[in-house]
């Protein structure tokens, strides 16, 4: 009898229109998820932060005060995002005191602030420390007292002005840090607490009416003790936090002259002098 061939079967092939199809698709889903926004991109790094943030997208900008009011002192606020900053132009200009960010958090120190504190202060300025919150990363304390090793310390020396809590919106997450009203207030409280039996002095609140309304419920019981820096981009300063029935300083704008952050000291020089010396 013949013999007939065997046959043996091959390995078995992918019919070529369903790796196409594959292909097809997997290429589609590439496209649609690199076409997507990511959240984490529109967030900045830590650090990075600054004094009035998140007021022009949350309040807006409505104009500015009238220039030259002899019954207020010009002064301007720099962090990292300023470098080296020209302090004899400001001088000239007629800017007579000046904050500089010292810290955030318990994780960040300002690299330019040796530059920003002593040079403001070599020119003749008044001139002062303030400190960035995030209340969701560690307590009021820790972070008053890593402010205070930091920088943000207070000398009876008739030019260092009282350190400023930066308490505004959260760049990096939730408006109020994840925070209740209740529990918010007594972040800061711990926060002001602290830097007082460190230093002596009350420290200065910089934030927003409608921040602290939204995240404080509106408290009203750091007015009697603690000075009141108020950030609003208009020409006129608006209604004020519960408790303030003035504000001790004005922020604004952010788009000023030489740096973009401009103040306004709610009374003469010799106002500010007197803040510094407590």
């Amino acid at each position: 009898m013949p013999v007939l061939p065997v046959h043996r079967p091959g390995p078995a092939r992918r019919r070529r229109s369903a790796v196409l199809g594959g292909l097809t698709a997997a290429v589609s889903a590439l496209s649609l998820l690199l076409a997507l926004p990511s959240a984490a991109a529109d967030v900045p790094p830590r650090g990075s932060a600054y004094l009035g943030m998140g007021v022009p997208a949350h309040d807006g900008e409505h104009g500015s005060p009238v220039p030259g009011d002899a019954t207020q002192t010009e002064g301007v606020d720099v962090s990292s995002h300023q470098g080296n900053v020209a302090w004899s132009t400001l001088w000239s200009s007629g800017v007579k005191w000046a904050y500089a960010k010292a810290t955030e958090g318990t994780y960040y120190t300002n690299p330019y602030f040796a530059q920003q504190y002593n040079g403001s202060y070599n020119v003749g300025m008044v001139r002062g420390a303030y400190h960035f919150a995030t209340p969701d990363t560690t307590s009021g304390a820790a972070q008053a007292n890593y402010f205070v090793d930091h920088g943000g310390g207070w000398s009876r020396d008739g030019r260092t002005l009282p350190g400023a809590l930066d308490i505004e919106w959260n760049p990096y997450g939730a408006s109020c840090y994840g925070k209740t009203q209740g529990q918010m207030v007594a972040w800061i409280g711990d926060f002001l607490a602290t830097y007082k039996a460190r230093t002596g002095r009350d420290a200065v609140i910089y934030t927003a009416t409608s921040w602290w309304t939204e995240c404080t419920g509106n408290y009203g019981g750091f007015a009697t003790a603690n000075p009141l820096w108020i950030a609003r981009y208009a020409t006129a300063v608006g209604t004020l936090p519960a408790g303030w029935a003035y504000y001790t300083m004005w922020q604004y704008t952010s788009s000023g002259p030489t740096v973009g952050d401009h103040n306004r000291f709610n009374g003469a020089l010799d106002r500010v002098v007197a803040l510094a010396n407590g």
